[in-house]
């Protein structure tokens, strides 16, 4: 074999598991029995003092952006969390999410917040990047804004797994 059919073959491969591996859909039931499903969150923006990872959550009706901001709040402000998400896509448009959840998690290491994605929304959100998101954290600051530099395509890639999924 060549040096060029190797390399040939050999990206080809690597595209095959990137791209198969960007789909790995998770799941798991909630407390009141319904089942969610979900992808590993994505780091969207990180600094020495703040992070924000991001995820698509579904319960195969609504779409939801879930956020887990660190430093997060403690419970008691936290889940005074009830403000909108607004999130600014490639389009150059703003998109409200309307607040959903507040959850903390693995024995309140982490916080979640869930946002509804509209469903007007959907298709502009599978079809452009995320550029910048501001969130009011309740009163523990002003509103947190953050400018993405990391994975601004995850949250079109994860939502777009799922459309594929429920079209096959």
């Amino acid at each position: 074999m060549k040096k060029v059919d190797f390399l040939i073959l050999f990206l080809c491969f690597a595209f095959f598991v990137d791209s198969t591996a960007q789909c790995e859909i998770k799941n798991r039931v909630q407390a009141d029995g319904s089942m969610l499903y979900y992808f590993d969150p994505a780091v969207f923006y990180t600094t020495k003092s703040k992070s924000l990872k991001i995820n698509i959550v579904t319960d195969k009706e609504h779409y939801f952006v879930a956020l887990q901001p660190t430093p997060f709040p403690d419970k008691k402000i936290g889940k005074k969390i009830k403000d909108d998400l607004l999130i600014i896509l490639s389009d150059n448009k703003t998109y409200k999410l309307a607040h959903y959840d507040t959850q903390y998690q693995r024995n309140d290491s982490i916080m979640q917040v869930l946002y509804l994605i509209d469903e007007k929304d959907i298709d502009a959100f599978s079809k452009n990047e995320a550029v910048t998101a501001e969130i009011n954290m309740a009163g523990t600051e002003f509103i947190r804004s953050y400018n993405f530099k990391l994975h601004k395509n995850a949250i079109r890639n994860q939502l777009n797994c799922f459309l594929k999924k429920e079209d096959d």
